[in-house]
């Protein structure tokens, strides 16, 4: 078993210890810091605080390990340091740095342990500590999960500010004034005359300087930055079509090379025919690999051509052929024996139901769907007898060096990732068979750097898609109210079908299969959720999708407790109001009625409906306005509130809230992969639409910051969009749509 194995199972086995004061883990390893990567290789006359600042006497550095997948990582996490140390946008560089347990991630560990938002308690706060500890001590460099603001938001203020009070340190021992007569502003120590001493110019001063570590943050009346407007660091680039992504990488001496691997995920390849291919214009090599044939261009185009070109014979799927066989898979679940975990059980819902002359029921069901991101996989990757490196942008850059290693045989330490700008993720770059791939292919070619590049049809037909899930919910009304909601789900489990592929299976049940589901903060007497799972490898794999569980779990839960409080008589919208118990929730859902001036007349062929859904600890509110038309349903406005605890950066919060909107109501559209013969049907755009220009609607965004710790944006806002769209569609046309893609149902214009 791995050293992250045994880690990961002891943070199920052993939760009880940290909570009665037992130790799982040595005290002094968990609170001694890891060593800092910047020093390895540092020059004489430069200085380096910590982890993340390195100053050089002709430049600055910040190290930004959050990979940029372009949801502005970069620029929040050098706003975060330039904030503390007083440095202006411009006056440093950035660099996602080395691969180091330094950059573990600090948020992600607690969400081992899920908890409802109003539970404030010791033990609560005590399972994170320890989830927290387990990824300390695993060194878990990574980027998802909405955590890298979360992950980033104190450590990164506290190293700019131990960077600056460094830096006057080492400006009192140049010139003899105390520290408490200096200043900091713009790159510069300032001294009392008005002298100023750039930070570069005390770089090697600084060198041999003990860090200052007991330092204070600025309090938020002071921040120059947060909160602020920011032009973000890779805009111009990115506007100019200047930004350099993994696909635009060159080196001397290059090859180009595809894959063409079993269009059925898993499984074999049986032989292969590749005369014609090799003789056609610039392919240099046609060799197998595991699990289908890499072929060796000149360029990448001749590289795809001569792919088509390969016959291959294809051994069958490791899961039903048919899509038909999937859905049948799921109804099944609902046993005794796939029950994964019991979430939620307060008062008594099976005597409700029981004792109820009427019973509301419905079932939903959400399909497998792609990730489908601009920039398709690929790698550059040179292997040498000494070493191997990889450019490539991954969420876990750790674990690419280790696969890389496994496939080469190189330590793991001798093979180094050069992490790069990517064109979209949504969680597909989680994932390695792109890494395990162009390993195998350089191991080949050692000496020659080789370029990977997937088509749109292979990254498609290889996509480890979202969760396929259905759920069956059954309520009861009382007086006017919600009585008894009792929501169950069978799932395929993402986690662990990712896991897996990772060689770290993770025991326990598994959250994301209730997420969006067992969380509700709202007042119902009798409330139970029950997670199905279907067992791992029986269906198609699966992998983590922008939003995981809640993706699903979200349009579940709540297009239900819409139909429940439909059949109570009540306002959709007062009555999540006055049900809920979370104040911060409360709030939102207020903020989202007011900018939509909830309850204004609307056209009869109009209709407004509002969702809400709480996912990585963010409370999210949507409403949709919608006009049935005689060419279908036209979406025409989109009003979205979210509290995130505090904003980094405004104008990015809204473009991360609206990125997640059009994502979540494209999705919910027309979007889905489906199996037939074992293959993915869909393998390109024209097949997986999601939402076109001029779909669009206008989206109008209020943040707001009463939550008690900071999140991020970036997956919330995808969950409450399918629900809030379909109860929008219902009160437009009186029809309930309980099946994504919902162009299955309806129209869209």
């Amino acid at each position: 078993m791995s050293k992250a194995s045994k880690i990961v199972r002891r943070t199920f086995l052993a939760g009880s210890m940290a909570i009665s004061g037992g130790i799982a883990f040595g005290y002094y390893a968990v609170k001694k810091p890891h060593d800092n990567p910047l020093l390895d290789d540092i020059e004489p006359d430069e200085a380096s605080f910590n982890p993340w600042i390195k100053i050089s006497p002709d430049k600055i550095t910040l190290i930004t390990p959050h990979p940029d997948i372009g949801q502005g990582a970069v620029s929040m996490q050098a706003a975060l340091m330039a904030e503390e140390m007083d440095l202006e946008f411009g006056q440093f560089e950035t660099s996602f740095g080395a691969t180091s347990p330094a950059y573990y991630n600090t948020a992600m560990g607690p969400e081992l342990f899920p908890a409802l938002a109003t539970d404030t308690s010791f033990v609560r706060d005590k399972l994170g500590d320890f989830g927290n500890s387990v990824f300390k001590l695993m060194g878990q460099q990574i980027t998802g999960g909405s955590s890298s603001t979360s992950d980033s938001f104190h450590k990164l203020r506290l190293a700019g500010a131990i960077a600056r009070e460094t830096l006057k340190k080492a400006a009192s021992k140049t010139t003899g004034i105390p520290v408490s007569q200096l200043k900091t502003q713009s790159g510069n120590v300032i001294l009392p005359d008005g002298t100023q001493l750039k930070y570069i110019e005390l770089a090697t001063s600084a060198a041999s300087i003990k860090p200052v570590t007991n330092v204070q943050l600025r309090p938020a009346s002071q921040w120059r930055l947060i909160g602020k407007p920011m032009k973000r660091l890779d805009i111009v680039a990115k506007s100019t079509g200047q930004q350099n992504y993994g696909i635009d990488l060159k080196k001397d001496a290059m090859v180009h090379a595809t894959v063409k691997t079993n269009p059925r995920k898993g499984g074999l390849l049986h032989s292969f025919d590749a005369q014609k291919a090799k003789i056609m214009r610039g392919v240099i090599d046609i060799f197998e690999i595991k699990g289908g044939v890499a072929i060796i261009a000149d360029n990448t185009w001749s590289a795809f051509q001569a792919a088509d070109a390969v016959r291959c014979e294809w051994g069958p799927a490791p899961y039903p052929s048919n899509q038909a066989e999937h859905w049948k898979e799921l109804e099944a679940s609902f046993t005794p024996e796939r029950l994964d975990k019991v979430w939620r059980d307060d008062g008594n819902t099976q005597a409700s139901i029981a004792n109820s002359e009427t019973v509301f029921q419905a079932e939903y069901k959400a399909p497998y769907a792609a990730h489908a991101p601009l920039e398709p996989l690929g790698a550059l990757i040179e292997v040498s007898d000494d070493r191997a490196d990889i450019w490539v942008s991954h969420q876990i850059p750790a674990a690419v060096e280790k696969m890389v290693a496994s496939i080469t045989g190189h330590k793991p330490e001798n093979v180094y990732i050069h992490n790069q700008y990517c064109g979209g993720s949504f969680g597909h770059r989680l994932e390695f068979d792109n890494i395990l791939q162009a390993a195998e292919i350089a191991n080949k070619m050692r000496g020659t750097p080789v370029k990977l590049t997937y088509s749109r049809e292979e990254d498609m037909l290889h996509d480890y898609t979202r969760q396929i899930a259905m759920a069956r919910g059954k309520g009861v009304i009382s007086n006017g109210k919600i009585e008894t909601l009792d929501l169950s789900c069978a799932s395929v489990s993402a986690v662990r079908s990712q896991s897996k592929r990772m060689g770290m299976p993770i025991p326990g049940p598994d959250s994301q299969i209730a997420s969006g589901m067992w969380n509700l903060t709202y007042d119902i007497p009798n409330y139970r959720m029950r997670g199905y799972a279907v067992p791992d490898g029986i269906l198609a794999p699966t992998s983590s999708w922008r939003s995981v569980g809640a993706a699903t779990g979200g349009f579940f839960a709540d297009c239900f407790i819409d139909e429940l409080i439909h059949e109570a008589g009540l306002d959709p919208l007062e009555a999540r109001i006055i049900m809920t118990k979370h104040d911060v929730s409360r709030k939102v859902l207020e903020a989202v009625a007011d900018m939509s001036n909830w309850g204004s007349p609307m056209a009869p062929n109009q209709g407004r409906g509002v969702a809400f859904v709480e996912s990585f600890g963010v409370p999210v509110a949507q409403i949709v306005e919608v006009t049935n038309t005689t060419d279908g349903i036209k979406i025409d406005k989109v009003f979205v509130a979210a509290d995130v605890g505090k904003i980094i950066d405004p104008i990015n919060f809204d473009n991360h809230v609206k990125g997640g909107v059009v994502w979540g109501l494209g999705h919910a559209m027309n979007a889905e992969i489906t199996y037939w013969d074992g293959m993915a049907e869909q393998t390109n755009y024209h097949m997986h639409a999601g939402m076109r220009m001029h779909q669009c609607p206008e989206i109008i965004v209020r943040g707001l910051e009463n939550g008690p710790v900071v999140k991020g944006i970036g997956e919330p806002t995808v969950p409450v969009a399918p629900p809030a769209l379909a109860n929008a569609i219902f009160a437009a046309t009186g029809k309930r749509i309980r099946e994504m893609p919902f162009n299955k149902h309806i129209d869209f214009i």
